[in-house]
């Protein structure tokens, strides 16, 4: 495992780390083109990546798509945009009054087309219309460019819009049956050939279950901007920049672990969400570091397809992924608690990471909920939000 390590983060597998070295030769890349001490470069370099120009796919692009939007958001507090460029040094001056002798010597020493034989005023000519050629042509370019970056930025805005649009459209399909009818027959899973299971998904659920069957659930902390669908499928990584509509979307989507199952109810339901800078999915998830914020939005609403869910914030901690030798509490490995000794002992690791006592405590027995997302005050760190079912 020592081997899998790329820019100070250490990846698990191999084709992790095959990814974090497609990620860092792509920021070296980056790096070689523009000049950062420029403000200019460097915000249209930040709106080129939330518009997804650059394609990371590992915790080395997010740090360095985190590092370009800190520098941005500097130059545009100390009133930079993408024109702005800063001159480098000044050029000397040259003195402003001549002596009337260096005058005349200059208009002594002043040639004309005519001071040259013919085939000279040929070849002057020739490059005086080169020059002329070489001028309308950077001209015409510099037209181009300005008339391409003008449409960028529009259909940047526009993609953002459409963004925010779809999921607005998604809010208002929960709870609306009129593309269901009487065509939907609900839910079989076959767990083995003799375990048949029969589901019936929330009729509120149903008109989203139809648009796309990877649906689990629905996650909403009230005041917040957290109202998103809950993704499940096969692997832990499809989700990680596909939207709901299954199209390339660097703002991911929130998903439900591989080998969480909410119909076998795993004592541990996590969740895992992108902590985006523009504040979108689990974005301001640390905001519950603070106790008064936590005690403001202490309700999680976590609605599954089949069954709702009400929950209480019972811990608040940060965490990071550990290599897989290391002897340690890895709370993105508790999904079940076999026995109360193991889920008691599960529950004293949390408490004592935890940032404050919320007061709500758990037994064997009880339905938890996982938030977790990415954090920046360490190497691969991690910001987690537990809490305990309550009805």
């Amino acid at each position: 495992m020592a081997g899998f390590q790329v820019a100070g983060r250490r990846l698990r597998t191999e084709a992790e780390y095959q990814a974090a070295l497609r990620d860092q030769a792509l920021i070296q890349k980056i790096r070689s083109q523009i000049h950062f001490e420029q403000p200019g470069e460097v915000i249209s370099l930040c709106d080129d990546m939330k518009a997804g120009k650059y394609r990371f796919e590992t915790v080395v692009g997010n740090d360095f798509d985190d590092e370009i939007f800190e520098l941005a958001e500097k130059y545009k507090k100390q009133g930079y945009n993408k024109n702005s460029r800063l001159s480098g040094k000044k050029r000397k001056q040259k003195p402003k009054q001549k002596s009337k002798q260096v005058s005349k010597q200059k208009k002594q020493h002043q040639v004309s087309l005519d001071d040259f034989d013919a085939a000279m005023q040929k070849e002057i000519l020739a490059q005086m219309k080169k020059s002329d050629r070489r001028r309308k042509l950077l001209v015409f370019l510099c037209s181009v460019i300005a008339i391409g970056c003008f449409g960028y930025f529009g259909v940047y805005s526009f993609f953002v819009e459409k963004n925010e649009a779809d999921y607005e459209n998604l809010s208002q399909l929960k709870g609306n049956s009129a593309l269901t009818g009487s065509l939907f027959r609900g839910v079989t899973i076959h767990y083995t050939e003799e375990e048949e299971v029969n589901l019936e998904v929330l009729e509120e659920y149903q008109t989203l279950y139809n648009k796309n069957k990877r649906l689990i659930g629905w996650l909403k902390i009230d005041d917040t901007n957290i109202d998103y669908p809950v993704m499940q499928t096969t692997n832990n990584e499809y989700y990680l920049d596909h939207n709901f509509n299954q199209e390339y979307d660097k703002n991911g989507s929130l998903f439900l672990d591989k080998d969480c199952d909410v119909v076998h109810r795993n004592t541990n339901l996590i969740i895992y969400g992108h902590h985006m800078k523009s504040g979108r999915m689990f974005g301001n998830l640390n905001s519950y570091s603070s106790r008064e914020y936590g005690e403001k939005h202490s309700r999680i609403q976590f609605d599954t397809i089949y069954e709702k869910g009400t929950y209480e914030v019972m811990y608040v901690f940060r965490s990071r992924i550990y290599n897989e030798d290391e002897v340690v509490f890895k709370y993105y490995q508790f999904l079940n608690a076999d026995s109360a000794v193991e889920f008691d002992s599960y529950m004293q690791e949390m408490a004592a990471l935890s940032l404050y006592d919320t007061g709500v405590t758990a037994s064997y027995g009880d339905e938890l909920l996982t938030l977790s997302t990415c954090d920046s005050s360490e190497t691969d760190g991690r910001f987690v939000v537990v809490a305990k079912k309550v009805s």
